[in-house]
């Protein structure tokens, strides 16, 4: 695959949404930064859904337009510092991609690293070793396998 068009798309953010769900509980535990508050998955998956919500009502339209009804249905259910930044995140991704109808590997990529700069801007303290490093540093490897290779699946493993 070479390109992630509206559909895809769609199905991309489900899955993750769902994956999160799954998992939310293992996050809640891996969070100690600022404080152990115990809640970081709970809050990112509530936000996550409040997204997935807003994105089915834009179902068959263009990738911009998906894009921009997801974030908005971050932005306003984002739970908790971990919703914010991930609102933040898909915010800049998405601004990224205002005018990509199909995204490419570098597409991709370039909306990461916007997303990441969004995320950062976000934060008044940004503190290395959370989300943001997380969201950095896969990132840079998009942009890595993107300049290397033209092919979505193998740029997402790598970033995996």
């Amino acid at each position: 695959m070479k390109a992630i068009n509206s559909s895809m798309l769609i199905k991309m953010i489900q899955m993750g949404a769902q994956s999160l769900s799954n998992y939310k509980e293992t996050i809640n535990k891996l969070n100690v930064f600022p404080v152990p508050d115990g809640d970081t998955g709970t809050n990112m998956n509530l936000s996550m859904q409040s997204g997935v919500k807003e994105l089915h009502q834009a179902e068959g339209e263009s990738v911009p337009i998906l894009l921009k009804a997801y974030v908005k249905g971050l932005l306003m259910g984002a739970r908790g510092n971990s919703g914010v930044i991930l609102s933040q995140l898909f915010k800049g991704f998405s601004e990224q991609l205002q005018e990509t109808e199909v995204i490419t590997p570098a597409d991709f990529a370039n909306a990461m690293e916007k997303g990441v700069d969004k995320a950062y801007q976000a934060v008044t303290n940004p503190v290395e070793g959370t989300i943001l490093t997380v969201a950095k540093d896969a990132a840079k490897q998009a942009k890595m396998s993107a300049e290397q290779s033209n092919h979505m699946i193998e740029m997402m493993e790598q970033i995996v």
